[in-house]
């Protein structure tokens, strides 16, 4: 019989922490594929998040720093820095990444830092109980909006992708999920092309992963993957936002000189 799929070596004989459906399992199954596939285990290094993926350094078979929260982008632009030769990623929720951890990420994508993000969006704070979280939908119920998210008491759901593509130093913005065997294949061909990217000396990229919270958004697993393409996906819709070529991204020349590139000129 044909083998279609085996574990991946980088991924240790542990027991996922993960609750039953969720997507993080996925992911992380992915990512260790990925970097064996490429042949990376000896230079990557992940960077770990406060929330439902703390615990990576349990099950990734490479080097794996746990920061604080929302500070995943910082800490991987310091090492990216220190190691520039390392393949330097950050894994990061809804939570860590569009809430505390805005700021790190924006402006790590406007320097263009040479790292990859790796955004598990799931829509709700998974490991703190299932409060609201920026990127919750309208009319969404959790712990926290009982009724559903009322826009004019709490706004409205962010994207993080169509924000971070009005940065310059956003080079690959892609949004994909993991509720499908078909959408898994293109998570792990998205997650791929941001590593080849950096490798690249390309900037910075990020891989938004739509994924199943069955426990917080109180449904089945099979219902939790059916509500991604139904509902989830009308909000946070899949496909490459943003994606610029080598060689194009906007430059500027020294210091005292004038900037090339968009709106190089005010005369």
């Amino acid at each position: 019989m044909k083998t279609v799929y085996k574990r991946p070596k980088l991924l240790k004989e542990a027991h996922f922490h993960y609750c039953p459906g969720c997507g993080h399992g996925i992911v992380n199954r992915l990512l260790m594929e990925v970097i064996e596939e490429m042949d990376l285990q000896e230079s990557a290094i992940c960077v770990a998040p406060a929330g439902c993926g703390m615990l990576l350094y349990n099950y990734f078979e490479i080097d794996v720093l746990e920061s604080a929260h929302g500070r995943g982008a910082a800490v991987a632009t310091g090492i990216k820095r220190a190691r520039p030769q390392s393949l330097v990623f950050s894994y990061q929720g809804d939570g860590d990444l569009a809430a505390i951890g805005t700021a790190e990420g924006f402006h790590a994508a406007n320097r263009g830092e040479n790292i990859s993000v790796i955004f598990v969006n799931n829509g709700v704070y998974g490991m703190t109980g299932g409060q609201m979280a920026p990127t919750t939908l309208l009319d969404q119920v959790t712990t926290t909006t009982p009724e559903g998210r009322d826009p004019v008491l709490a706004g409205h759901p962010v994207r993080i992708c169509e924000v971070f593509s009005k940065l310059d130093g956003a080079t690959y913005l892609e949004r994909v999920a993991v509720n499908k065997p078909a959408a898994v294949k293109k998570t792990k061909k998205a997650i791929a092309k941001a590593f080849q990217r950096q490798l690249d000396g390309l900037g910075f990229s990020l891989v938004e992963i739509l994924a199943p919270c069955p426990t917080n958004w109180k449904m089945g697993s099979i219902e939790s993957c059916q509500w991604i393409d139904e509902v989830m996906c009308k909000e946070f819709p899949l496909g490459v936002v943003k994606e610029v070529r080598g060689g194009d991204r906007p430059r500027a020349e020294a210091p005292g000189g004038a900037a090339t590139g968009k709106g190089a000129s005010c005369s």
